[in-house]
C-alpha cells in the first residue's frame, strides 16, 4: 500500500536547457502555428490531417514515416496541411499494458519515465529537424505539459481525461489548438463544457505554482465516437451528428468555433480499414452543408508504416507496424491524403 518515491525528476526548464531548441526550430513553429491558427479561425480554407501512429513507439521508424509524409504535403499544400501524430503518452483504458515512449523508451523494457522524458522530446526534435514538421500529441499528463510545450503545434485531451479539471485548466494556458474529445459516454454537453473551459481565464495549482491563463481560443472539438451501455460502438460522424453539434455549438457562443472528426476508435470501431470510407463520408457531408463545411477543420486518422498492428515482444518484430491500436499502412495512407486533398 502507499506511494514508492522512486526518484526526483528535472523539472521541464532543466530538460529544455539540456535539450534546447535552435533558432531555425522556433522560426518554423512559429510559422506552422500561424498557419495552423488561420485554418480555425476560419482566414485560412486549408483542411488539416492530423494522421500518423496510435503511439510513437520508434524513433527511426516515426521519423521515416514523418519523411513519407513530407513528400505528400509538397503535393496537397495548396489544400491541406498535415499535423503529424508523434503520441508519447498513450491513456489505458485498464491502466494496464504500454503507456507510451513517456513510460518506457524500449517497449520490452520496464518503465523508466527519466529516460522517457528524455527520449520523447530528443525525438520531437529529431522529428522536426528530419521532417520540418511540428506535430500534435497526446496530453495524458498536465504537468508533462511544459516538457514539450516550445516544440509542439497541437494537443489532444483524450476522451477519459476530458471531464478532468486539470486537464481542461491546464489547456486554457496553451497557446496553440487543443482538442478536446467527446467522453465514452459521447455526451457533447461534456466535450462543448470542456471547451468553455478551456476558452477561460483560470487561477489554479500547477506544478507547485499558483498560476494564471489567459484563455484558449483555439480549443475545440474532437468527435471519436462513443460507447453504449452494452460496450457496443456509437459513431458519430455522421451527417446528424455533424449538425447536432453545429446546433449545440452555436448556442454556446464559443470562439473558433470548429470540430474534428477522428475516423478510428469508436467511430469505426476499431475497424481500421474504415478509416478510408468515414472520412469520405465526412468529406461528403461538409461538401453539401456550408454550416459543416465552415465547423470540421480536419480528420484525425491512426496511420504507419505497415497495416495492422502487432504485440510488443513479437517475433519477428515488424519495423513501422503498431504495438498498439492497428492502423492505416502507409500505402492506403498516401491515397488518402490524396483524396483528402481533391475532396476538400
Amino acid at each position: 500500500m502507499g506511494f514508492e518515491f522512486i526518484k526526483k525528476l528535472p523539472t521541464p526548464d532543466e530538460i529544455r536547457n539540456q535539450y534546447p531548441i535552435d533558432a531555425k526550430i522556433k522560426a518554423l513553429k512559429e510559422k506552422r502555428d500561424s498557419e495552423i491558427r488561420d485554418i480555425f479561425t476560419g482566414k485560412s480554407d486549408k483542411f488539416l490531417a492530423i494522421i500518423g501512429p496510435c503511439s510513437a513507439d520508434n524513433e527511426d521508424a516515426v521519423c521515416d514515416y514523418l519523411l513519407r509524409l513530407r513528400k505528400v504535403q509538397e503535393k496537397i499544400a495548396d489544400k491541406v496541411l498535415i499535423i503529424p501524430r508523434v503520441y508519447t503518452n498513450k491513456p489505458r483504458t485498464t491502466g494496464e499494458g504500454y503507456k507510451g515512449m513517456v513510460h518506457q523508451p524500449d517497449p520490452e523494457k520496464k518503465p523508466n519515465m527519466l529516460a522517457g522524458l528524455i527520449a520523447i522530446r530528443k525525438m520531437h526534435i529529431h522529428a522536426i529537424q528530419e521532417s520540418e514538421f511540428t506535430c500534435a500529441d497526446e496530453m495524458l499528463y498536465p504537468e508533462n505539459w511544459r516538457y514539450l510545450s516550445d516544440i509542439l503545434s497541437y494537443v489532444a485531451v483524450g476522451a477519459r481525461s476530458v471531464e478532468d479539471q486539470q486537464h481542461r485548466l491546464t489547456v486554457s494556458g496553451m497557446d496553440i489548438p487543443a482538442g478536446m474529445k467527446n467522453p465514452t459516454s459521447g455526451d457533447f454537453s461534456v466535450m462543448l463544457n470542456s471547451v468553455v473551459a478551456a476558452q477561460g481565464s483560470h487561477r489554479f495549482i500547477y506544478r507547485g505554482w499558483e498560476v494564471e491563463t489567459t484563455g484558449n481560443d483555439f480549443a475545440h472539438t474532437i468527435l471519436r465516437g462513443a460507447v453504449n451501455k452494452h460496450g457496443e460502438a456509437i459513431p458519430n460522424y455522421h451527417y446528424e451528428d455533424l449538425r447536432l453539434l453545429y446546433e449545440k455549438y452555436s448556442a454556446k457562443g464559443l470562439k473558433n468555433m470548429a470540430t474534428i472528426v477522428d475516423t478510428n476508435h469508436s467511430n469505426s470501431n476499431k475497424q481500421y480499414e474504415q478509416q478510408v470510407r468515414i472520412a469520405r463520408e465526412v468529406l461528403h457531408s461538409r461538401a453539401v452543408d456550408t454550416d459543416i463545411h465552415n465547423l470540421v477543420k480536419g480528420l484525425m486518422i491512426e496511420s504507419y508504416i505497415e497495416p495492422g498492428n502487432q504485440k510488443i515482444g513479437c517475433a519477428p518484430h515488424i519495423y513501422g507496424k503498431s504495438i498498439t491500436d492497428a492502423c492505416l499502412g502507409w500505402e492506403e495512407s498516401e491515397k488518402l491524403l490524396y483524396t483528402i486533398a481533391e475532396l476538400c
